[in-house]
């Protein structure tokens, strides 16, 4: 027979055990997100490079549909580029192009497919000279930047 006390013993038991397990997924995931990313972590590009232009991609009535991230490396003496999905786009397989060039079209290099998360990364290393940079998320829906990132 289950005596009333029996049945509190239990309760007791089983909200210390729901506390410590809590305790203990909590200390686990704190501790996953700090040490997920050090900050030697290599970015998209490599460890050398920093983020130095981040542009929206967006249809004519302003609806944004992606990213066109820019990133320099002064040890590589090289830019690199990446386009992401964003809204609908982000995550889910579509196309996706990135390309990058010196301003004066030489060394154009290009990545573009029917992806799930990015296109790219594409490199050009144009030291002293501007860059042209350009996404596109998804069809026909692109960004192009023409001489920046002069340097």
């Amino acid at each position: 027979m289950i005596t009333p006390m029996a049945i509190e013993r239990t309760f007791v038991r089983t909200r210390k055990l729901a506390t410590l397990l809590a305790g203990a997924t909590l200390a686990a995931s704190t501790t996953l997100v700090a040490g997920a990313a050090p900050a030697s972590a290599a970015g998209p590009c490599g460890s050398s490079y920093s983020r130095v232009g981040v542009y929206a991609i967006s249809r004519g009535d302003g609806t944004r549909t992606g990213t066109l991230e820019v990133y320099y490396s002064s040890s590589a003496r090289k830019n690199c580029a990446l386009t992401y999905g964003y809204g609908a786009y982000a995550n889910t397989r579509s196309w996706k192009r990135v390309t990058i060039s010196r301003a004066d079209g030489s060394q154009e290099d290009t990545d573009a497919n029917y992806y799930t998360y990015y296109a790219g990364p594409v490199y050009v290393s144009a030291p002293g000279a501007c860059i042209d940079v350009a996404g596109t998320v998804p069809d026909w829906v692109t960004r192009e930047l023409n001489n920046v990132h002069c340097g």
